[in-house]
């Protein structure tokens, strides 16, 4: 007997027992007949959404057994299901196959309650229950508490290939995946009040209803992913996502792959479902456009990066490559929001992750044979796991330390162009990059540069793949750097991957390059003004008078012409007889340092403690002079030069646009940091013991003391404990920035004149440009020795060479670098050590007394066949204290 008809017999037993209250009855019972109607009618619209009737052949598009229908989630079904009630859709029927399950949710779709419900459906039809929870054909995504249902029961029956299925069926769907470990929808404080603030006297079903219905549109906002929601429902969904939220439960898939992982026949199906879900993620992104409708689309890339065997020899093949093709497709906007959420993962998640990426890269380069014909760049797996590597190093950088601001304001003056670009511009040759360096798109979108992040959660080491530097032919992948083309991959757009030596190499061909245009571009305009002009930046010095000489010539360069610091550098000492491959230019860089930083001069002044060089406040040096000071340290780059500078960091990282700021007083004023340090971490009361105001005192160049307000009326205004730290911050500005700013800002002008159309900026951090300039102070020997070259009849296994390298291996330390010094032009090792210096040993004839010469522009040590290890010894030592000066052999 069904409920309409246990109502209708109560109606009149109710008015024998009471004739005056007969028509409320009536009415109370009419309207509680309606209300189980409606409702089982919802509940039957339901059920056919969700199981259907069992016709396979079922032609009703609103019938889950219907070949066209599209499966949804138990939230869209019931949202469905009210629609389908509003419109008197059509019901099936119950198909023969499905008639008892159908018949008894039927029959017992009015009981008070779900339980009383299940347990009649598992009376009536107990075995066709048990084979179609078996079966589950009807899963059309997972969630922790099914994984486990699932699970439980194949471990009774001793049989996972119902598991097995399941995972393989919802894994390479694209659609399953993203609706997959849902978070459980939490009411907000003002839906939790307005539930309770209802009416008490409404009528129970009524208040269940409404609840019922309020519940169902929570769900509808949150099933972002709905097949039967439409446009506006994945809108509302657009709105509701915060920029770094997503809807999966990450704790529950992490536990759900602890749990299978450990099955080899079940990781099997991760696999190939990941083999084939990628290609589909790749088509759907390329050409659907699907993230821009569902933005819910994110959650199948952080489902399958949570797999911890990702990295596994079995994944490398074919899936893991499949799947980074498929990410690298992601836009822009969706590569920020992992990068946001990957940000607050720990440093063990997110080196995995890298760590993964990493593998797929170093097992393709060692795979495969790369070459100048067979580029690593034309690599599909590669370079789309690189540009992978690059959201995880952006999530790095986020989720390290990260100063955002402190940046330095742009010069006021732009640096001037060349007074050849008309003529360029004639010729086709109009410059490159004209407004500075490129940026990175990411850069862009998340507000975040690398110079940003003072210390990042994972080290930057890390992210460097030897094995592809190995292979990486430089030349070419610095061509598609420059030309920009889409069908063309560089890594140098992921600097991140490359070492500084390769980086190093991409800056030595921009810089030839463009010495070339320059010497081009000039003998082209000589030929149109009929007048000679210098394709080179051509410098006459006397050694004495060094650097009068260099500056007033840099000066008039400065200013008459610019560009012309992009020529290739040609130094000449006036009354020598060398001519400059590099080694005179060697030599004139370091004269001219040490020049610089000597303390007579008083630009700059030296820190006992650090043993590092600080601008002068009080220099007498015009700014003129210290514009050039940035010439010469962006010259030395540019012409590959090492300079022995000593400056702090926080050098670097101002001439990359970064302020300095207390971290940076560690390293170039130890001794005022650690006083500031503790001044934060006193105890006690500052103001009464330290007696001290926002007022400083600081030595001019005659060590004269001289009083400094940090702000408006500093004398008069104590240091406390509560502001401090605020004194500490004016105080590390002052000394850092607003003290030397006219210094500074004039350096730095001298430095962009030369490297303002490199690439220097993107691609290098500031201990790498530090490395670049100074080189490394480090000297492997050892390292020389074995990347020696012999030459004129020397070899390895000569007993001279053998009794050379005895003697070098045996000097002191400053032997070494005079001994670097006379063979090379520099007594430091250039970038990635000695090993990468190539030096050769030439043979200049028998035994004689002539000392060993060398020509520093090659790095050739001319060596005669001395006829002993004593002479070999004494010649070569005093070869190396009294080189000074060059002359023709």
């Amino acid at each position: 007997m069904n409920s309409a008809e246990g109502n209708s017999e109560c109606a009149p037993a109710e008015a024998n027992a009471s004739k005056q209250g007969e028509p409320l009855a009536e009415n109370r019972t009419a309207s509680r007949m309606k209300r189980a109607a409606a409702k089982h009618l919802i509940e039957r619209y339901y059920h056919q959404l969700t199981e259907g009737c069992g016709n396979e052949a079922c032609t009703n598009e609103f019938c889950a057994s219907c070949p066209s229908f599209h499966r949804m989630d138990n939230n869209g079904a019931a949202i469905k299901a009210l629609e389908l009630f509003k419109i008197n859709a059509k019901l099936c029927d119950p198909h023969p196959s499905k008639k008892g399950t159908s018949t008894a949710y039927m029959e017992n779709s009015t009981k008070s309650t779900h339980n009383i419900i299940c347990c009649s459906e598992k009376k009536v039809n107990k075995q066709d229950m048990q084979a179609h929870r078996e079966d589950f054909k009807d899963v059309n995504y997972l969630s922790e508490e099914k994984v486990y249902e699932i699970l439980e029961l194949c471990g009774e029956r001793k049989d996972y290939s119902p598991l097995i299925r399941v995972i393989g069926r919802v894994f390479s769907s694209a659609d399953a995946l993203v609706q997959s470990f849902r978070k459980a929808k939490q009411h907000t404080k003002e839906e939790l009040k307005s539930l309770q603030g209802k009416d008490e006297d409404k009528d129970e079903d009524e208040e269940e209803k409404a609840a019922t219905a309020r519940s169902m549109d929570d769900a509808e906002a949150s099933s972002s992913r709905s097949f039967i929601g439409g446009t506006q429902s994945r809108e509302n969904n657009v709105h509701r996502l915060g920029p770094d939220e997503i809807s999966i439960d990450i704790d529950a898939v992490r536990r759900v792959y602890n749990k299978l992982l450990s099955n080899e026949k079940i990781e099997t199906a991760f696999l190939n479902a990941l083999v084939y879900l990628s290609p589909n993620v790749e088509c759907d992104l390329t050409y659907h456009n699907v993230y821009s409708r569902d933005p819910n689309y994110l959650n199948l890339f952080v489902i399958v990066m949570e797999n911890s065997n990702l990295h596994s020899p079995e994944y490398l093949e074919m899936a893991l490559p499949l799947f980074c093709k498929a990410m690298s497709k992601l836009p822009l906007p969706a590569q920020a929001k992992l990068i946001r959420l990957w940000s607050k993962y720990t440093a063990a998640q997110i080196r995995r992750m890298v760590e993964t990426f990493q593998q797929l890269i170093t097992y393709r380069v060692i795979s495969n044979e790369f070459s100048s014909r067979n580029l690593v760049n034309d690599d599909d797996a590669v370079v789309a796991a690189t540009k992978c590597l690059k959201i995880m190093h952006y999530a790095n950088i986020i989720a390290g330390d990260v100063d955002t601001g402190h940046n330095e304001e742009e010069d006021d003056e732009a640096v001037a162009e060349s007074s050849e670009i008309t003529l360029q511009e004639l010729l086709g040759e109009e410059r490159r990059n004209k407004k500075g360096p490129r940026v990175d798109p990411l850069e862009t979108e998340l507000g975040v540069k690398t110079i940003d992040c003072r210390k990042p959660l994972v080290s930057f080491e890390d992210f460097i793949n030897e094995p592809l530097n190995d292979v990486l032919e430089m030349d070419k992948d610095y061509t598609f750097f420059k030309v920009e083309t889409e069908n063309k991959f560089s890594f140098m757009t992921c600097p991140f991957i490359l070492n500084a030596v390769t980086k190093n190499l991409g800056l030595y061909y921009d810089n030839r390059i463009r010495m070339y245009s320059e010497r081009r571009i000039t003998v082209l305009y000589s030929l149109v003004q009929g007048q000679q002009l210098n394709p080179y930046l051509r410098l006459k010095v006397r050694r004495d008078y060094i650097i009068d000489d260099a500056l007033v010539r840099l000066e008039m360069i400065a200013m008459e012409n610019p560009a012309d610091l992009k020529k290739q550098l040609y130094v000449e000492f006036e009354g020598e007889q060398g001519v400059d491959e590099g080694g005179v230019s060697k030599e004139f860089f370091q004269l001219v340092v040490e020049e610089i930083f000597n303390p007579d001069i008083g630009m700059f002044t030296y820190d006992e403690s650090s043993k590092l060089f600080w601008f002068n406040t009080s220099s007498f040096e015009t700014e003129g002079q210290f514009t050039l000071i940035g010439i010469v340290l962006g010259l030395a780059i540019y012409n590959n030069c090492i300079l022995d500078v000593h400056f702090p960091m926080v050098v670097y990282r101002k001439l990359l646009g970064k302020k300095g700021t207390l971290r940076d007083l560690e390293d170039s004023h130890p001794v005022l940091f650690q006083s500031l340090k503790e001044l934060l971490e006193y105890d006690g009361s500052v103001e009464d013991d330290m007696m001290i105001t926002f007022q400083i005192s600081q030595t001019d160049l005659f060590g004269t003391p001289v009083m400094c307000e940090l702000k408006e009326n500093g004398n008069q205004i104590p240091v406390t404990n509560e502001n401090r730290k605020e004194f500490v911050d004016l105080y590390t500005e002052y000394i850092l920035n607003k003290s030397v700013e006219k210094q500074f800002k004039a350096f730095r002008r001298g430095f962009h004149m030369v490297t303002n159309e490199s690439p220097l900026k993107y691609l290098f951090r500031p201990e790498e440009i530090e490395l670049l300039v100074c080189g490394s102070p480090n000297l492997d020997f050892q390292a020389l020795e074995d990347t020696t070259e012999y030459d004129g009849g020397y070899s390895k296994n000569s007993r001279i060479v053998r009794e050379f390298w005895e003697i070098v291996q045996a000097f002191s330390d400053e032997q070494k670098r005079l001994f670097l010094q006379f063979t090379t032009g520099t007594d430091r090792a250039p970038v990635g050590g000695l090993g990468k210096l190539k030096m050769i040993i030439a043979k200049n004839g028998p035994d004689s007394e002539r000392l060993p010469t060398s020509h520093t522009c090659f790095n050739v040590l001319l060596l005669p066949e001395y006829c002993n290890k004593e002479k070999l010894s004494e010649r070569l030592l005093k070869a190396i204290t009294y080189a000074k000066g060059f002359g023709m052999l």
